[in-house]
């Protein structure tokens, strides 16, 4: 008995014949010429993709050009799954991409990429049922000069039914306080108050993710926090404890360089007294 081609995945699922249909929605040059972007006025907004329909969005690709120094933080990155009144995905550009504090970089994940600092790639599947609508808000003084991208989808019948919906959220806490002890001593923490939340979500789903950037105002190593997962309104201790933020990215004792693999990375590091930005993800 054959496996399904879902469960088979990646390359292996490439032979087998499902009923879809492949589409694009593009900045492309409408009269035939090379003026293949879009521009987008300050504080502007501009839908980029408005379909109807049943489909899954498969990946999405830009790059931009902007006057503005913080473009990847005021850019601001939404979408909307069928009709919702309120978007599922609501994050500044350059994060949602991979990489904090405003900072285009060069790296390669599985799901993310930026690819040689400009091209920016996303390959997370986003299934709607009757709509998507992805939208960019311009949250600057400045224009954007030119935005060019492709959200590549593809149309199906119908989605099976336990397809869940992509989310992706973000926060900030700025400053965030610190908790500092005499030299020798060592912080307990048996209670998850305090902690620096994340994410959190309420309904079925499952966690996929998430990039984590810190920027370090004063001297001294940030990584000795546990992650922490508390499912289903569970108390301490947690279903998931882990044992410290540089474990959970998937090196350890501390970061020594810069790297990026296809689950995990540490793609911009910070001066080596650990004040500066940091950007990592999992």
């Amino acid at each position: 008995m054959s496996l399904p081609p879902y469960i088979l995945g990646g390359l292996a699922a490439l032979p087998y014949y499902r009923e879809s249909y492949p589409r694009r929605v593009s900045s492309y040059d409408r009269t035939g010429g090379n003026r293949d972007f879009i521009t987008v006025k300050p504080w502007e907004t501009k839908v980029l993709a408005n379909i109807d329909g049943v489909g899954v969005i498969r990946h999405i690709w830009c790059t931009i050009a902007s006057e503005d120094k913080y473009y990847l933080r005021n850019i601001v990155l939404r979408m909307y799954w069928d009709g919702e009144p309120n978007p599922s995905v609501e994050t500044p550009i350059g994060d949602f991409f991979g990489i904090g504090h405003g900072v285009a970089k060069h790296f390669i994940s599985l799901p993310l990429t930026m690819t040689c600092d400009r091209g920016f790639n996303c390959y997370f599947p986003m299934p709607f049922s009757r709509s998507a609508r992805i939208e960019i808000e311009n949250q600057s003084d400045k224009p954007v000069g030119a935005f060019y991208y492709h959200i590549d989808y593809e149309e199906l019948p119908a989605l099976d039914e336990n397809m869940l919906r992509f989310h992706a959220k973000w926060r900030r806490e700025n400053p965030t306080d610190a908790i500092y002890y005499p030299p020798g001593e060592e912080g307990k923490n048996t209670s998850g108050e305090g902690n620096y939340l994340i994410l959190e979500a309420y309904g079925y789903g499952r966690y996929i993710g998430c990039i984590l950037s810190v920027y370090g105002l004063k001297p001294g190593w940030w990584g000795e926090g546990d992650e922490m997962i508390f499912i289903d309104g569970e108390k301490w201790p947690p279903s998931i404890h882990g044992t410290g933020t540089e474990d959970y990215i998937g090196s350890a004792w501390g970061f020594n360089r810069e790297f990026y693999g296809p689950f995990h990375g540490f793609p911009l590091m910070g001066k080596p007294d650990w004040t500066g930005p940091s950007s990592m993800y999992r």
